[in-house]
Parts: structure tokens; sequence; C-alpha cells
């Protein structure tokens, strides 16, 4: 097992939102579920994301709750099989031989258009 300090050390991925309704900042780690703090300013939201981790990590490790490695890129590998109808098959290539690029690169930019789309409605 781990020590806080360790913990602490390792890349937990931080989100810092900000808080729309009441102003301020919401952060969170999402690995660690529970773990959240908000602030009036960034900069008190960042050092209070310290603070609240290392709090988090301790009551884990006091209640025998099984803290998760933080996710790294390193787990993906960049590719997935996805199985579509031929309709919109026929539709993705056609798009894509329009904008004069391969059907890869338009599959990609709509995902990520969508991907960052959701992101900001979240």
């Amino acid at each position: 097992m781990r020590t806080i300090d360790e913990y602490m050390r390792l890349p937990y991925r931080m989100e810092v939102i900000p808080d729309t309704a009441e102003g301020g900042y919401v952060v969170r780690f999402p690995e660690l579920p529970g773990c959240l703090t908000c602030a009036d300013t960034l900069e008190e939201a960042v050092r209070n994301a310290a603070d609240c981790k290392k709090e988090w990590l301790t009551a884990a490790m006091e209640d025998g709750i099984d803290i998760p490695e933080p996710v790294t890129e390193d787990e993906y590998s960049g590719q997935f099989k996805l199985r579509i109808p031929k309709s919109l098959h026929k539709s993705l290539a056609e798009h894509s031989k329009a904008e004069g690029i391969s059907m890869n690169q338009y599959c990609l930019y709509l995902l990520a258009k969508n991907d960052a789309s959701f992101r900001t409605n979240v």
C-alpha cells in the first residue's frame, strides 16, 4: 500500500469548473469519487484542491477504501472498432470525399467536434 505522500504525487486528473450559478469555481478529481471543493477565485480553488485531495486520500486509507490509480493515456490505443449501418457508411464516405479528406479524418473531425460540444454543455 502506498503512503499519503506517494498518492499525492500521482497524476490524478483535476477538473476546474466555473460555477456559473453562484460564481467561483468547483474543483474535482474524477478518479476519486466525491473528492471536490469550491472557492471564489481560481487560485484559492487550486489551493483548496490539494487539501481536499489529501483529506479524501487520508479518509479512504483510514476507512480501508480502495484508492483507484490515476487513468493515463497509455491505457488507450487510439483505435476502436465501430459497426454502423450501410446507409451511414455511404453518407460518411460521400461527405468525406466532398471535403477532400479521408473518411477516417472526417469521422475524427465529427467525433472531436461533438465531444467538444458535449464537454461545454456538461
